[in-house]
């Protein structure tokens, strides 16, 4: 499963585009700042929004694309008056032609707008959630202590990192990022969990610690973590086990969509 990113970069090798961003927003609005499509000659790659308004900008970026029109600065679309969607905001949209030489830029800059995502285990469970994360809103740094664990082709969300000892990796997180852990080993979980609520102690940086297991493997780490010092509220800022309640089949991929559905919740 590969996100938009990918296929933006793939198609990009060999075809010119029009990137189109929404770059802020006034009133209720179908997409918020920061959103892109990208307009090919007979496709489209991610979305603005749908309806009339993105009916309205492909047709645009299409005369952009075949030379037809110049789009300066950003525009102004006013989605009740004009555009008759029941929105009633506006959007402010830009037009940029990409080529393959801007690629690598942006790779960078598209990703950089992700949310972090830090997965320690590069097991079933946790190869099943890298490729459908690649496809949601996240940039995901996947990490674990064995060679020869990871894909040789991952999507362009996707990092791996070999750290051993693992646990080590967690100070290196970029601020924000959500964590995910399910190592191969019990004790790597502990150590990974432990220098997570350390971090939590000196930045409190880290929004969302999940771990996967029962709720008696759960108590069991929580017998020891407090022996370690941890207090129950920092204990509390641990979900254990992961993903939405409801959803009870022990697949990879099942569980995946559970985890992947609870980092969602956890956007706000």
């Amino acid at each position: 499963m590969s996100g938009a990113v990918d296929q933006l970069l793939a198609r990009l090798r060999t075809e010119d585009a029009v990137l189109v961003r929404v770059e802020s927003t006034q009133g209720s609005a179908p997409r918020e700042a920061g959103t892109w499509m990208a307009v090919w000659a007979d496709a489209l790659t991610a979305t603005i929004g749908g309806g009339q308004l993105e009916f309205q900008a492909t047709q645009e970026a299409r005369e952009l694309l075949a030379g037809q029109r110049a789009i300066d600065g950003i525009q102004r679309y006013p989605l009740g008056p004009s555009l008759g969607q029941c929105c009633g905001g506006v959007m402010f949209l830009s037009y940029q032609r990409i080529t393959a030489a801007d690629a690598p830029a942006l790779q960078r800059e598209l990703v950089a707008q992700l949310k972090p995502v830090a997965l320690f285990g590069g097991g079933h469970v946790g190869a099943a959630l890298a490729r459908l994360l690649a496809a949601l809103p996240f940039s995901v740094r996947w990490i674990d202590s064995r060679d020869g664990v990871f894909p040789d082709e991952l999507p362009a969300q996707i990092d791996t990192e070999h750290s051993e000892p693992v646990q080590d990796a967690v100070a290196a997180l970029a601020p924000g990022s959500r964590v995910l852990i399910m190592s191969f080993s019990h004790a790597e979980d502990l150590d990974i969990v432990i220098a997570c609520l350390k971090r939590l102690r000196m930045r409190d940086d880290l929004p969302y610690i999940g771990l996967i297991g029962s709720k008696t493997k759960w108590a069991t780490f929580s017998h020891r973590l407090e022996a370690r010092g941890f207090t129950a509220d920092e204990l509390a800022r641990i979900t254990c086990p992961i993903g939405v309640p409801g959803i009870t089949g022990k697949e990879p991929e099942v569980i995946a969509v559970a985890v992947a559905a609870q980092l969602l919740q956890s956007l706000g």
